[in-house]
């Protein structure tokens, strides 16, 4: 890990890193921004970091890490081991990142199905933009990675929401001294979708205390300004100005609002006149490089792309939105 983040150094390089579950007993989160690693995505090597009786997980005797509804699940119980929420070991330890400069890169989505499988998995897209080739993959299997339902129980999800509570804190309190947070989601696995996974990680951040704002700051400026300085020059995109690289989103509703509107499939709302439930909101147009795509369009071939595979498959139906 030292020699990978000096030579990235050299060559004005960013980084980030997965910090692999076998490996954060000898290298966690804070381990590895002391050697240089800009940023740290997913929630592993955090835990680790604040574990209070423990320098390893406290695993069950019989843990298979191979066994991966035995590894996701048991990570989730890493939420009671640590130092206390809030206490001096915690402030300390997001203080040190903070001066460090790691940005923090959650992916929270990447995990939701984790406490609460019917959700995720009966998700208002599924249906008509989910391919069923990818909803065969997340269903339960023991050769797909991230298909861990072999017999995903309440306790497993129960678990799951504790460690999200914990989770939540860390990012907020992190945010709230000075420290950088980013929006990204990991998608194609665990009933995440490319493209509402995103939208669904804003939905996360803002339940872990950030404002609607912050997390739009989050999702915009925060990157771009990590990926700038990765590669040392000056921030070109990521915030509307002259000059700037012309990305963006356009939507007829507030997200400030109701973030849900920036979904594809948009936001379920009683028409107050004709008595009926409506969608509204979804992406209209997409600006990407001064380029303007028809958001509309591209979710409809989407749906065209699903529903082909679908009649290609006998005995399936389409439902849905």
């Amino acid at each position: 890990m030292e020699a990978l983040l000096d030579e990235a150094g050299k060559h004005n390089l960013g980084s980030t890193a997965h910090l692999q579950q076998t490996g954060v007993a000898q290298m966690n989160a804070l381990d590895a921004a002391k050697l240089g690693l800009r940023t740290v995505t997913h929630f592993y090597g955090h835990f680790e970091a604040l574990l209070e009786d423990y320098v390893v997980q406290p695993w069950p005797v019989d843990q298979i890490n191979d066994d991966e509804q035995m590894r996701f699940g048991q990570v989730a119980r890493l939420w009671d081991r640590i130092h206390p929420p809030g206490g001096p070991e915690w402030k300390a330890y997001l203080e040190e990142h903070r001066k460090l400069g790691t940005t923090f890169d959650p992916t929270m989505t990447a995990y939701a199905a984790g406490r609460d499988l019917m959700r995720m998995r009966n998700a208002d897209w599924h249906s008509r933009y989910s391919l069923p080739s990818l909803m065969d993959f997340y269903a339960p299997s023991r050769a797909n990675h991230g298909s861990y339902w072999y017999y995903w129980t309440l306790d497993d999800e129960i678990a799951w929401r504790n460690f999200y509570q914990v989770w939540f804190r860390l990012l907020n309190d992190y945010k709230k001294m000075g420290g950088r947070v980013t929006v990204s989601a990991d998608a194609a696995y665990i009933y995440n979708t490319y493209g509402f996974g995103n939208i669904h990680e804003m939905e996360l951040l803002q339940e872990a205390g950030f404002h609607p704002l912050e997390v739009v700051q989050a999702a915009t400026y925060n990157p771009a300004k990590t990926l700038a300085e990765s590669r040392g020059k000056p921030i070109d995109r990521g915030h509307v100005r002259a000059g700037m690289l012309a990305d963006l989103v356009i939507v007829d509703q507030n997200p400030l609002k109701n973030l849900k509107v920036l979904y594809g499939t948009g936001a379920l709302r009683l028409n107050d006149q004709t008595g009926k439930p409506e969608w509204i909101g979804g992406i209209r147009y997409t600006v990407k490089d001064g380029i303007v795509y028809d958001a509309k369009k591209l979710l409809a071939d989407v749906a065209g792309m699903v529903e082909k595979q679908k009649r290609s498959r006998p005995g399936t139906t389409s439902a849905g939105r």
